[in-house]
């Protein structure tokens, strides 16, 4: 998210350097990051892309926070979030993961305040300037540490993904995909596209949004509905044959009896 341009910027809210953060008090830190806005602007907006982008983020993002409340791992996960880094205008990616974090609500990331910048980012790509997200950001996301950077490009179902070698590096490795899937080692997840989806991985596990599991879970429900009701028939249908069977018993030995007193 976010307009290309390196922008000199000036006009865009940035957080203090951290040598400016560290001279200041905590009422004074806690007043700049009361006053750090927590929207972005429309001139550092990127034009809307439609649904497949929405679709896209929305979908990845309520597959990881169910994988990661599942597990029990405290990871804060973002859509959209302005970010600050010290010094740095702020941007808004489409995706964000910080490990370790408390998962509450929040309008804005300071770095410097909440001492720890961001583990992985992900943006989806459907239309527009393609050079922000595969070159610019490229570029700023490793020179900022970002352990972890990936690209879904839904407009050629492609994913690329991008690693620091080592946490003081400040220039990406690009990832390469083993069996068409990328290793996230930030996250411990596997990511591909597959059709028209994104898709991810925990090992042998593929990791289902909630409409899927719902889907899945309603047909499992069907299936031991039918087979109660299989169930209940073969029930019903026995218990006609017992009767049945003691009907034509019961007649038998009442014919049996009356030849038996005829006889006599």
């Amino acid at each position: 998210m976010g307009q290309h341009a390196k922008e000199s910027g000036d006009a865009f809210p940035r957080a203090p350097t951290q040598e400016e953060w560290e001279a200041m008090g905590p009422e004074e830190r806690a007043r700049v990051v009361e006053s750090l806005p927590g929207e972005v602007t429309w001139d550092e907006m990127a034009m809307p892309e439609g649904d497949r982008h929405f679709r896209a983020k929305v979908e990845t993002l309520d597959v990881l926070e169910g994988y990661f409340t599942h597990q029990r791992r405290k990871v804060y996960l973002g859509a959209e979030l302005p970010v600050y880094y010290p010094g740095e205008r702020r941007f808004a990616p489409d995706l964000l993961a910080v490990l370790d974090a408390e998962q509450h609500d929040r309008d804005k990331w300071v770095v410097s305040h909440e001492g720890k910048g961001l583990d992985w980012v992900l943006e989806v790509h459907v239309g527009g300037d393609r050079k922000k997200d595969a070159e610019y950001n490229v570029e700023r996301y490793a020179r900022l540490g970002i352990p972890e950077y990936f690209i879904y490009d839904r407009s050629r179902q492609r994913l690329e993904a991008y690693r620091l070698a080592t946490p003081e590096a400040r220039q990406y490795v690009r990832m390469e995909a083993k069996q068409g899937r990328y290793v996230s080692e930030v996250l411990g997840l596997e990511f591909e596209v597959t059709g028209d989806t994104l898709r991810l991985w925990a090992g042998n596990a593929l990791l289902l949004e909630s409409a899927e599991m719902l889907a899945r879970l309603r047909e499992k429900l069907e299936e031991v509905q039918q087979r109660a009701d299989e169930e209940a028939r073969m029930r019903h249908e026995e218990a006609q044959r017992r009767e049945e069977a003691e009907r034509r018993l019961a007649e038998l030995q009442a014919e049996v009896e009356r030849l038996r007193q005829h006889g006599r």
